[in-house]
Parts: structure tokens; C-alpha cells; sequence
């Protein structure tokens, strides 16, 4: 088999990973609406998801590694597109909650296996690529978030807009799923299923934990920053997030040649001060052209971290892949979790502006942290 085609189906898995996150999240409002819950109601129907990504990240990698990353992954795939129409069917906020628990365990399950074929694919490429493959997930996501856009603007009501989604794909799974990697390494006895991260991994994780929990801060708290900070109106304060995902996303198509000419240690390294160095024009300048620009900087500096992260975790060779890729991701994955409610908390005591230089601190500190994350 061709490894290409092997490198454009395990793309396609990104790509399908992203387009489908991102239809859900683009009718959220109305879901809530339609379900009539209160901010409260529906911050708690949210945490399915997250909860379900991060209990799905251990029993993910011991799949990966015992069945093989092929066929972890296709099902995932397969699931969670399956879930995107129950999701509009839900007829109450727990079920809706439980549906979410499902769509982010297999969304993480996905995550894993996906990553797991990217590292095979890499390794035999013989050059860095796994950046593009996260680039393939970022444009899923604005493709997805676009599709829902017309969708809505179209009058399609949920569920007909996830069935459309869930059967483009499902079409994209059966179209690419034979041409991912069955080549997996047979498990070792000595290499562990189940894996506590040792140190190299802690520092990797360590790196995908600042990373991620900027990415998380960005979601959730550029667009606050943006209008109540900066006095922007309603409408421009998406902007700063606009240029930061379209930063990242581009980041991410460039980063393989990056790693190549620079090292992927060297690349975090000077990812973390570029990262750092946005945020810190955003929230020292403080008005509505800067801010948009360090944003897009910072999406530029994050872009290609995990990607190098899972790349070198996957090196290892104290334990199969997808067990060293899921630890990795579970310590990082926390960081997007926490980060945006930390940062919250922070602008309660202080303001938005100085609750935000966490982001900034952990971006230099992850340029320092790089240094010692060599495999």
C-alpha cells in the first residue's frame, strides 16, 4: 500500500475528528434554547464532554496498543459521528449530558488512535509531518464551524444539520479507513498497557499542560478580553479569536518544514517565547488593533507544540505509542481544563487583564521546559 495514501487517510481521520467537534459546537445556542436551560444548567450539561475526554484518555491508549490503532481508530471515528444526531435528540439536559460523556470519549479514543497512525506514518516518512496532520484537524474545525453557520443561516434545524455532518463523515471514514497503517508493533511483554508517566514524559507532558491550557484560555477568554477590555463592539471582539484559530491553523501547515530545519526542541523552544511574547503585546498594549495582533501570535506559537509533543512521546521506547501519546495528552488535556476556570477565578480577585499573564508566564516557561524534553 502506498504511504501516501496512508498519510492522506490518517489526515482525513484529523479532518473528520475536527469537522465534527465543531458542528456541534456551532448550534450549542440553540440546543440550549430548544432545551431551555439557564447558563448554570447548560455550564453543567458541558462537562459530559470533557469528563468523558479525559476518562477515555488511559482505557484509549490500552486499546490503541492491544487491538491496533487502525481499527481503534475507525471506530472511534464512527461513533462519534453516530453521536452528533443523538445529541440533537436528547430530550433532557442529563441525557444530553450523557450523549456529550459518549461523543467525548470516542472524540478522545479518536485523538489517540489517529495520533497513534501519525507517529507510524512519520516514522516511516522518514521527515517531520505530524504538524500537519493537527493542521488538517484545525481546518476540520473551521470548516465544521462554517458548514454550521450556513446550515443555521439555512434554517436547518439540528438534527437535520448533524444528520448532513454525521453522513459526510461516516462517507469520509468508509472512503479512507483501508488505506490507514494495520502494520501496528505487537505489544511487548515488558512494555506496560497501562503506563505512570516517567520523567520524560512528565516533561512532555508538562509542555503540552502550558500549551493547552493557553489554547483552553484562548477559547474561552479572548473575546471577553477583547470587548471588555479594549471597548470593542460586540461584533469585533471575536476578531482577536478569529486570528488567533487562523494563525494557529497556518502555523500548523508550516510547522513540519519548521522542525526539519530547526529540531522539534528547538521549535517548542522558540514557540514558547513567540507564544509569550504575543500575549505580552496583547496585554501591554491593550487596544483593539494590538490585541488582535498578539493573538494571532500566540496562535502562531502554540500552533505546532502538541504536534511536536505527541511526535516525540511516540519515539519512545519504554512503552507502545498510543500508551506514551494518551499519558502525555492526559496531563496536557487537564491544562485546558483548568486553565480557562483558573483564569476566571484570577479575574475575579484582580481584573481579566492581569489573570491573563498566566498565559504569557506558562508560554516562557514552556520555551524553558523545552530544553530539557530532548528524547
Amino acid at each position: 500500500m502506498s504511504l501516501r495514501l496512508a498519510r492522506v487517510a490518517v489526515a482525513t481521520m484529523f479532518f473528520i475528528n475536527g469537522f465534527a467537534f465543531a458542528n456541534w459546537a456551532s448550534r450549542i445556542a440553540v440546543i440550549r434554547q430548544n432545551l431551555q436551560l439557564s447558563a448554570g444548567e447548560l455550564g453543567t450539561v458541558l462537562l459530559g464532554l470533557p469528563v468523558g475526554s479525559l476518562l477515555s484518555l488511559p482505557i484509549a491508549g490500552w486499546l490503541t496498543a492491544h487491538f491496533g490503532s487502525k481499527h481503534v481508530t475507525a471506530i472511534a471515528a464512527l461513533v462519534g459521528c453516530c453521536m452528533l444526531p443523538l445529541i440533537a435528540l436528547a430530550p433532557s439536559a442529563w441525557l444530553l449530558a450523557a450523549v456529550l460523556f459518549v461523543f467525548g470519549g470516542a472524540g478522545d479514543v479518536l485523538n489517540i488512535g489517529m495520533n497513534a497512525q501519525a507517529v507510524s506514518v512519520e516514522n516511516q516518512w522518514g521527515k517531520p509531518i505530524m504538524s500537519s496532520f493537527h493542521g488538517l484537524y484545525s481546518a476540520g474545525g473551521m470548516l465544521g464551524a462554517t458548514f454550521g453557520g450556513i446550515m443555521a443561516e439555512a434554517g436547518f434545524k439540528p438534527l437535520s444539520h448533524f444528520l448532513v455532518s454525521s453522513i459526510i463523515g461516516i462517507a469520509l471514514l468508509l472512503g479512507f479507513f483501508r488505506f490507514l497503517l494495520s502494520n501496528d508493533a505487537p505489544v511487548e511483554n515488558n512494555k506496560p498497557i497501562f503506563a505512570k508517566p516517567n520523567a520524560m514524559l512528565w516533561r512532555l507532558g508538562l509542555i503540552a499542560f502550558f500549551c493547552m491550557l493557553g489554547e483552553g484560555a484562548m477559547a474561552d477568554w479572548s473575546s471577553v478580553f477583547l470587548a471588555e477590555i479594549s471597548g470593542t463592539t460586540a461584533g469585533l471582539s471575536t476578531l482577536g479569536y478569529t486570528a488567533f484559530t487562523m494563525a494557529m491553523t497556518a502555523g500548523r501547515f508550516f510547522g513540519d518544514r519548521l522542525a526539519q530545519q530547526l529540531g522539534q526542541v528547538r521549535l517548542i523552544r522558540l514557540s514558547g517565547w513567540l507564544a509569550g511574547g504575543g500575549m505580552s503585546i496583547a496585554l501591554l498594549i491593550a487596544t483593539p488593533v494590538w490585541v488582535v495582533i498578539g493573538f494571532g501570535i500566540v496562535g502562531l506559537g502554540l500552533a505546532t507544540v502538541v504536534p511536536m509533543v505527541y511526535s516525540t512521546a511516540g519515539r519512545l521506547q519504554t512503552m507502545p505509542a498510543s500508551v506514551a501519546i494518551a499519558a502525555v495528552s492526559t496531563v496536557g488535556y487537564t491544562g485546558f481544563l483548568i486553565g480557562p476556570p483558573v483564569i476566571g477565578w484570577l479575574a475575579d480577585l484582580f481584573n481579566l487583564r492581569t489573570a491573563l499573564i498566566i498565559v504569557a508566564v506558562l508560554s516562557f516557561s514552556m520555551a524553558v521546559a523545552a530544553g530539557k524534553a530532548k528524547s
